[in-house]
């Protein structure tokens, strides 16, 4: 395999105690309890459901679990902090109590939802959609809890962000902005930071698709890449399909961003994520 000209040399991070490297790519199952989720919203809502869903992911290989209680879909409206909370609390109870082994990402743009979750629930890791831009506090809450911190970039807010997909060069862009952001961070503490380009959040399919194509430049950042892609509207409308068909087009798409870099595929099935990284650990090692 042809060395590629912008891999970084492989970081790690402190979550929860352990640290994680990544030599080997990880999966990052969700867990949405969101009653308007674009995929599987309201699947998963009593406590049994829960239970049996985080075990079914741990069977299959997830490294982590993002439990997200607000849906971040275009035109989506947001919850109140308390209606966050109620959402997620019994959740974390669940992890905290029958998974304590378990490294769980929260899925909040709320830094009193993210101070709540690391202090009083174990959670490892916060991943923030709006990268610090929809809670001024956000940074300085993340750099006090010390935990790994997932930065998306997002333009405007879930309710608008499809209304203004026009940049000058996405990557060029992007990159930028992280440039900036990251330095935010590191000011306010922050040591472990986890790049999410982010997919489907302010950009068109065609934007999506070339940030997939040089996903690579932003291992000049000098951090993990994420890559959030599961069956979103990139692949089912290219396939002219609909979210629950468009396994195989994610399997694909997650196949291209393992080769463009990615250091974890955040995603809604976790067996064909885990068995997709084995595939492209044996080409890479061939």
């Amino acid at each position: 395999m042809t060395e590629n000209p912008f891999q970084k040399q492989r970081s790690t991070i402190n979550c929860g105690g352990s640290l994680i490297d990544f030599d080997s790519p990880k999966v990052m199952g969700i867990l949405n309890v969101t009653p308007d989720s674009f995929y599987d919203g309201g699947r998963h809502q009593t406590e049994k459901e829960i239970t049996e869903r985080i075990q079914q992911m741990m069977n299959d290989g997830a490294d982590f679990i993002d439990v997200g209680a607000v849906s971040s879909r275009p035109g989506s409206v947001q919850p109140d902090q308390n209606e966050e909370l109620k959402r997620l609390i019994p959740v974390l109870k669940i992890l905290k109590n029958r998974f304590p082994n378990t490294l769980v990402s929260l899925d909040t743009y709320r830094s009193e939802v993210a101070k709540i979750a690391v202090e009083s629930y174990n959670v490892s890791l916060i991943n923030d959609i709006s990268c610090g831009q929809m809670d001024e506090k956000m940074f300085e809450t993340i750099g006090k809890l010390n935990v790994p911190y997932i930065a998306m970039h997002m333009k405007g807010t879930p309710a608008n962000m499809q209304k203004n997909t026009d940049y000058l060069n996405i990557v060029n862009d992007i990159l930028q902005y992280f440039s900036l952001q990251t330095k935010k961070m590191k000011d306010h503490g922050i040591i472990d930071i986890i790049i999410d380009p982010g997919f489907g959040f302010g950009k068109s399919t065609k934007d999506n698709f070339k940030l997939l194509k040089e996903f690579q430049h932003f291992s000049m950042l000098g951090y993990p890449l994420l890559a959030g892609i599961s069956r979103k509207s990139m692949i089912y409308k290219t396939l002219e399909t609909t979210p629950d068909m468009a396994l195989t087009g994610t399997i694909s798409a997650n196949m291209l961003a393992l080769i463009n870099g990615a250091d974890i595929l955040r995603v809604h099935d976790v067996k064909e994520a885990s068995e997709t990284i084995k595939i492209f650990k044996a080409y890479k090692q061939s």
